[in-house]
């Protein structure tokens, strides 16, 4: 038994050694049965782990301290918690953060306080601790009590909290390459001992292609669904990719609608079409058709592209963009796709210009660091008899005038706060309000003082 499997605990968590016994059960899934045993076998994340990287270096002299390790699912985060454990000979509790909840991690920190030294303490999927569960952790991490290692595929900075943030190494893990999951599955098709090489099994080497292809870096997907098709197949069966092509029907895409691949993709999607890029743009927005996005949140995002990045370069933008939201609503899925395709095209080729956008944000700088200049008399809405009687000017209505411009200032203290691009439609607004400074120069101040 090693040291990581040494104690016994009273309360539910999952110890250290529990991957190594699950591991060794014959009906435990294969994903569990190949996970890597020592930081060698880690597949990918060379960024990390490679040849003179921080991380190795302090689990061999056993002075690392608190981890946060980020990254999309099926990366091997979790390996990687418990390959430090057993490189350390460490005690390593393990918690899951959906299942979890006060009590349970109150007595885990309690019988944690007890042990001569400071256990791993890994919490999976740490983001969905709420704000409270998180500073309960605070006391017993700051004293050293023990060792927390937190794994997440949400953006720690968003999801877990300053303190724990500042007293961690937080650690990016990467998908792993076509490459990388294609040798994986190899192997585990090969080894007798803990993967399916007893089965007899052999694939073409277009199979393992296309299981590597589909998995989306995700390796516990890839061995999921190698362990589905060879365990459903006879023994020592050879498998082609007719029967990959009849086990792959229904590829699901690593998609969540509210979650961390939600706001990645939408990312994506929104700053392909800034960058003029129709192809990028159509590909994302794809994926989140297929993974199943409420169409009227693409839409609405549309929406908003129009005017903060397209603006007035393209006046023809905006109800575009309107038209495909009402499409979403009035025609819906599959042929509201066909119409998101058509805004998402014109708002990806069209001329950009946010200028309209970023006048707003110099206004509301404006106003939230400067005194606010009160409404000028004359623009206030009240009768001229009124203005008249006080002495004090009157609205002079633009409509009266060559050009609709008069000498009046419609601010005590004037700000410019648009400038115009002379990008696409622009072009002919800056041109014309040169010809409105112009005629404004040419006039005589007609505001008093």
């Amino acid at each position: 038994m090693t040291g990581c499997q040494a104690e016994l605990w009273s309360d539910g968590a999952d110890r250290a050694g529990d991957g190594e016994i699950l591991a060794q059960r014959p009906l435990a899934p294969l994903a569990i049965r190949m996970r890597p045993r020592s930081l060698a076998e880690i597949v990918g994340q060379d960024r990390i782990l490679g040849p003179g990287c921080l991380l190795p270096r302090l689990v061999r002299q056993n002075s690392f301290g608190n981890l946060l390790l980020f990254g999309p699912p099926g990366c091997g985060k979790t390996s990687l918690a418990e390959a430090i454990a057993a490189e350390t000979s460490a005690t390593f509790i393990r918690l899951n953060a959906v299942l979890s909840n006060v009590a349970e991690l109150r007595s885990v920190l309690q019988s944690a306080r007890r042990s001569a030294t400071p256990p791993i303490l890994f919490i999976d999927e740490i983001h969905r601790f709420n704000r409270a569960q998180q500073d309960s952790l605070l006391p017993d991490v700051e004293r050293g009590t023990i060792r927390l290692i937190g794994a997440t595929t949400h953006t720690p900075t968003v999801y877990i909290i300053s303190p724990l943030l500042s007293r961690s190494h937080l650690f990016q893990l990467e998908p792993l390459s076509f490459e990388q999951v294609r040798r994986y599955l190899r192997m585990a098709l090969e080894d007798k001992e803990r993967g399916l090489g007893s089965s007899g099994c052999t694939l073409d080497g277009e199979v393992l292609d296309a299981l590597a292809e589909t998995c989306d870096g995700d390796l516990r997907r890839a061995l999921n669904a190698l362990e589905t098709l060879v365990m459903g197949s006879p023994t020592g069966a050879h498998l082609t990719l007719a029967d990959w092509e009849a086990f792959g029907k229904e590829r699901h895409l690593r998609y969540d609608r509210d979650e961390s691949e939600h706001h990645a993709t939408i990312s994506a999607y929104i700053k392909s079409m800034r960058g003029c890029d129709p192809d990028a743009a159509l590909y994302w927005l794809a994926k989140m058709l297929e993974g199943g996005e409420d169409p009227r949140f693409i839409a609405r995002r549309l929406v908003i592209f129009a005017s903060e990045d397209v603006g007035l370069a393209d006046p023809h933008a905006l109800p575009i963009a309107a038209a495909c939201y009402g499409a979403c609503e009035t025609v819906g899925m599959p042929e509201c796709a066909i119409n998101l395709a058509h805004g998402t095209v014109h708002m990806a080729t069209a001329q950009k210009s946010n200028s309209a956008y970023a006048a707003l944000g110099r206004a509301q700088e404006e106003i939230r660091t400067k005194a606010v200049q009160p409404v000028p008399e004359f623009l206030r809405n009240q009768p001229k008899s009124l203005a008249r009687r006080l002495g004090t000017e009157t609205y002079v209505y633009a409509h009266g005038h060559g050009e609709n411009v008069t000498g009046q200032r419609y601010m005590l203290d004037p700000k410019q706060f648009y400038f115009p691009t002379t990008i696409g439609a622009e072009k002919a607004i800056a041109e014309r309000m040169e010809r409105i400074r112009a005629l404004r120069r040419g006039m005589s101040d007609i505001n008093p003082g």
